[in-house]
C-alpha cells in the first residue's frame, strides 16, 4: 500500500471537536488534506437534577444503557460523583466507541451488539431478551430515538431516562469550507450520525448545499446511509462497519484507491 493513499484528497471531517484529533491527525497523516468542521458542540443539559437524582442509588437499577461515547464520558464521570457504581449493573452500550470509551475510565461493557451498532441491534441482544421487571437506566443527551425505551418498555422493564448533556448547532462560519468546495479541494466528508449529517445541511446553507449533495460520503451506520439518499445525496455513501476509526480510515483508503 501506497505510505500516502489519501495524498491530493481533502477530507471534510464533521466530528464534535473534542473527539476529531486523533481520526484527523491519521488522515493528516496518509497524506490527506484535513477539513476540520465541527457540526456539533457538548454542552450540559438544561436540568442536570433528574439524572443526579437517578445516580444518588445506582443500586435500584439492573442495566444502564449508554447511547454514545459521549454518554459514557460525560455520564459516567457523572455516575461517579454521585454514588458508588454497584458491581451488580450491567453496562450494555448500543457500539464500540461507546465501548471503549467505558474501558477508558476502567469500565466494560457487559452487553454490545453483534455487528449492528444502533439500537436495533442493542435490542437484538440475549440479554436484552427477557427482562421483564429489571429496572433499566439509559444515559444519553437530551431527546433522541425512543426506540430503545419504547421496546424495553413493551418487555416489561422498567425505564428511566438520565439525560447528561446536551447537543447544539456550534456558531461557526462555513465560508471556508464553501471555498474550499468551490477550489475542488474536498472530496469526501465523515458523518458519524444522522444528527451530523442534519446539521452539516443547516450549518452549509444554501450556497453550500449544492456542493455537499455531490461529495462522497463516509457513514457508521446504515441508518444514516438512508437518510443520506433520501436527501439526495448524488453517490452511494460508504459505509464503515464496524464503527470504529480504522473501518473509516479502510474504507477512505478504498475509495481513494478505486478513484486513482
Amino acid at each position: 500500500m501506497a505510505t500516502s493513499p489519501l495524498k491530493g484528497l481533502g477530507i471534510l471531517l464533521t466530528r464534535p471537536a473534542h473527539q476529531a484529533a486523533a481520526l484527523g491527525q491519521r488522515i493528516e497523516q496518509l497524506g490527506g488534506e484535513l477539513f476540520p468542521f465541527p457540526v456539533m458542540e457538548i454542552i450540559p443539559p438544561r436540568d442536570i437534577a433528574p439524572a443526579l437524582a437517578l445516580f444518588q442509588d445506582l443500586s435500584r437499577f439492573d442495566i444502564a444503557i449508554f447511547i454514545s461515547a459521549n454518554a459514557a464520558r460525560i455520564g459516567l464521570k457523572i455516575m461517579s460523583q454521585e454514588s458508588e457504581i454497584p458491581n451488580t449493573l450491567l453496562f450494555a452500550t448500543v457500539g464500540l466507541a461507546t465501548a471503549r470509551a467505558l474501558e477508558e475510565q476502567g469500565h466494560t461493557a457487559d452487553i454490545i451488539p453483534d455487528g449492528q451498532f444502533d439500537s436495533e441491534g442493542l435490542l437484538a441482544t440475549p440479554q436484552l431478551q427477557q427482562i421483564r421487571g429489571k429496572k433499566i437506566v439509559i444515559i444519553r443527551g437530551e431527546g433522541g430515538r425512543e426506540l430503545l425505551a419504547d421496546t424495553l418498555r413493551e418487555r416489561g422493564a422498567e425505564v428511566s431516562y438520565a439525560e447528561t448533556y446536551r447537543r447544539i448547532i456550534p456558531q461557526t462560519d462555513p465560508a471556508p469550507i464553501i471555498d474550499g468546495w468551490k477550489d475542488n479541494r474536498i472530496h469526501a466528508a465523515i458523518i458519524t450520525s444522522n444528527q451530523s449529517l442534519s446539521n452539516l445541511m443547516q450549518m452549509v446553507g444554501d450556497e453550500g448545499k449544492p456542493f455537499l449533495l455531490k461529495t462522497p460520503l463516509v457513514v457508521i451506520s446504515e441508518r444514516t446511509r438512508e437518510v443520506a439518499k433520501e436527501l439526495g445525496f448524488q453517490t452511494e455513501p460508504m459505509l464503515a462497519q464496524p464503527p470504529s476509526d480504522d473501518a473509516i480510515l479502510d474504507t477512505l483508503i478504498h475509495w481513494a484507491t478505486a478513484e486513482q
